[in-house]
């Protein structure tokens, strides 16, 4: 940036080029250079008293402030005989920048007893607010807007934006709503402030009505700072409010990369993957540039549903624009690669990273315990320890729901004791839910039972879930019944529980009994959520229900279906009727198990792809039996691996065998 001759018109030509050099120094790496420009400015302006000292000093607090270089820039401060408001400002702002709020309150504070030439302005103030919201400094702000508000400040929009962040950010919304509403003129900033002050109040029904709010009057438009502060309302949001976001975010004339990564957060926090994937390719088209944030937001849905030619292509993102330093991008990419079924390459990225944390161990050691490796899971556990790291809350989850899922029931129980008495971590529900798991799968229903009721804390509806789950793969019908009654009680709409219980009494023979559940089912409105499958082809994801007609090639999967069933019954597969318990009430016949929408996305992939491609299919629920078994056989037959990704696990099926072991 050029400075102009004439504000500084007592400098050589040297000075001005120096003052050049100041100006460009922006980034901690430019520190040498500023300072060697500092010690030659110095020796031109000669004593203090130098006509351009003061203007001079003022770009140096700010380009040390930008280098990040903040006691540099409070040593130029105190230094100057001439220091005045702008000085100060100019600090604050740096420290502010920096998140040093204590420090830029102690700064704040020190203006006054400077005299008037360093009072406060209205510059000075909305900084002041910013740190008072940060530290949930109430008291300060209180006094801060006492004087604003003498000053007659509060009609300047900076302050008043200010002070409606700081009442909601210190838990008084109701103060911050009142100085919104006595705003003379709202731009979309205050919209924004208010909706932000909202939403970190943890008010997010507020925050959505002043949104649409904003939306009905038309004017101001909402921007993409309206979008960044609607986002932490959005984390369990209602569909419809989801729909009216995209309206909005659609006729947005200008999104800005800002808007497009709270769309995709919104999505991906709501566990709307397909749409976040369909986004992202939008983008893409759109010709608009992803930034980290992008990519570290999207990986995570790519993995959910198996869209593992979108995720390799935005690896070769990272890898062109040299984002690979980056911690974040890459347990974000070794997640999405192990979720795609590939530990080959989610192992290749973890081996490749130069520092690794906690979470990309417990990353990694998820990842294979998910695959069923539990004993390479433990070797990596211990790897990591051997580090000198130690396992977090989080690891020691990774490394039990590993144990449970590969059957090994001693190491399991030796990690979950190692957490008390080696870590001294306290167990969470989350702990005991996979002990629980894991002595459950094992066939150990009664101490699974005895171990809910020694529990120090009141188990959940996760922890009985996985005691009935058990007792449904180990036939146990009277520990069944008591783990599907406090189930009931804890979740009396939760339809994967009456499920269960249907199944543990069908393997009973207890038909009256599945009949009572289901009419207990339809007596409280409550319906099966339907079985989703995903597969991708050519970067699109493609979405298949249960009997689906609607994919424009459903002839043809239907006609590929038909064949793949006749040819694996030669093999000797016979339905397996129990599986249609995990189904509503109008699948229960035999020729509805043919239509599962697992069996529709592997045939929609055959019908797509050249012999020998890997089939990927993710579900949204627990692949049943039946097509778990189909799918074995139709590997064999295809001589395709089949990597079959459902809520519990992730399935590699070769030549009819599957990684699970059947125990799953």
């Amino acid at each position: 940036m050029d400075t102009p001759r004439s504000l500084f018109p007592a400098l050589p030509p040297a000075g001005h080029a120096f003052i050049r050099l100041v100006d460009s120094c922006r980034f901690p790496d430019h520190l040498r250079a500023l300072r060697a420009a500092h010690a030659r400015l110095l020796f031109l302006l000669g004593l203090p008293s130098h006509p351009a000292s003061a203007a001079v000093r003022v770009k140096l607090i700010q380009a040390y402030a930008a280098c990040a270089a903040l006691p540099a820039a409070r040593a130029v401060l105190d230094s100057s005989p001439d220091r005045s408001t702008v000085f100060f400002n100019v600090l604050l702002r740096g420290l502010t920048a920096a998140s040093l709020h204590r420090d830029a309150l102690l700064l704040f504070a020190s203006m006054r007893p400077q005299g008037p030439a360093c009072f406060p302005d209205h510059y000075t103030y909305p900084l002041a607010l910013k740190s008072c919201a940060a530290t949930n400094g109430l008291i300060l702000g209180l006094q801060i807007h006492s004087s604003t508000a003498r000053l007659g400040l509060n009609g300047n929009a900076f302050v008043a934006h200010s002070t409606i962040s700081m009442y909601a950010r210190c838990g008084r919304p109701d103060e911050a709503y009142q100085m919104f509403e006595e705003m003379q003129y709202r731009d979309v900033v205050s919209w924004n402030a208010m909706i932000s002050g909202f939403a970190h109040a943890g008010l997010f029904g507020r925050a959505m009505d002043v949104f649409r709010e904003l939306v009905a009057l038309q004017c101001p438009k909402p921007d993409a700072g309206t979008m960044a502060s609607i986002l932490p309302s959005m984390g369990k949001a209602r569909i419809e409010d989801i729909i009216f976001l995209r309206g909005v975010f659609d006729e947005m004339q200008f999104k800005g990369l800002i808007s497009w990564n709270a769309m995709l957060a919104i999505y991906t926090n709501n566990e709307m993957h397909v749409e976040a994937v369909e986004l992202f390719m939008r983008m893409h088209k759109d010709g608009i540039e992803p930034d980290s944030v992008t990519l570290a937001t999207v990986l995570p849905s790519c993995g959910e549903v198996s869209a593992l030619s979108l995720g390799k292509r935005i690896h070769e993102i990272i890898k062109r624009k040299r984002m690979c330093s980056s911690m974040l991008l890459e347990n974000a990419l070794m997640d999405m690669y192990a979720s795609c079924g590939c530990l080959k390459e989610a192992r290749d990225v973890f081996d490749s990273m130069g520092v690794r944390d906690v979470v990309s161990w417990t990353s990694i050691i998820s990842a294979y315990g998910r695959h069923g490796h539990g004993r390479e899971a433990i070797d990596l556990f211990e790897k990591m320890r051997g580090q000198g790291l130690e396992p977090d809350s989080i690891a020691f989850v990774a490394i039990l729901a590993a144990c449970s899922h590969a059957g090994l029931l001693d190491m399991g129980k030796r990690y979950f004791y190692s957490m008390t008495s080696r870590y001294h971590i306290p167990p969470k529900l989350e702990h005991y839910a996979c002990m629980v798991d894991l002595l459950g799968r094992a066939g150990c229903i009664s101490e699974a039972y005895d171990f809910i009721m020694m529990m120090p804390v009141k188990p959940n509806e996760r922890v009985w879930g996985a005691l009935l789950g058990a007792c449904r793969i180990h036939s146990n019908m009277d520990i069944g019944l008591l783990a599907a009654d406090s189930l009931l009680r804890l979740a009396p709409k939760q339809t994967g529980y009456y499920v269960l219980l249907s199944n543990i009494y069908a393997r009973a023979g207890r038909w009256a009994d599945v009949s009572m559940v289901r009419s207990v089912m339809e007596s409280k409105g409550i319906k099966k959520l339907p079985g989703v499958s995903n597969a991708e082809l050519g970067y699109r994801v493609h979405t298949f229900h249960i009997g689906d007609t609607s994919h424009p090639q459903s002839k043809l999967i239907y006609e590929k279906l038909s064949e793949l069933l006749r040819r694996i019954r030669e093999m000797g597969y016979n339905p397996e009727v129990e599986a249609t318990l995990h189904d509503v009430e109008e699948e229960d016949k035999e020729g509805h198990l043919s239509v599962h929408s697992e069996k529709l996305a592997i045939a929609f992939v055959l019908i797509n792809t050249s012999p020998g491609t890997p089939i990927r299919i993710t579900m949204n629920l627990r692949t049943c039996s039946d097509c778990h078994h189909a799918a074995k056989l139709i590997s064999t037959i295809t001589s395709r691996e089949i990597i079959l990704k459902d809520v519990n696990r992730i399935h590699h099926i070769v030549q009819g065998v599957c990684s699970c072991g059947d125990y799953w």
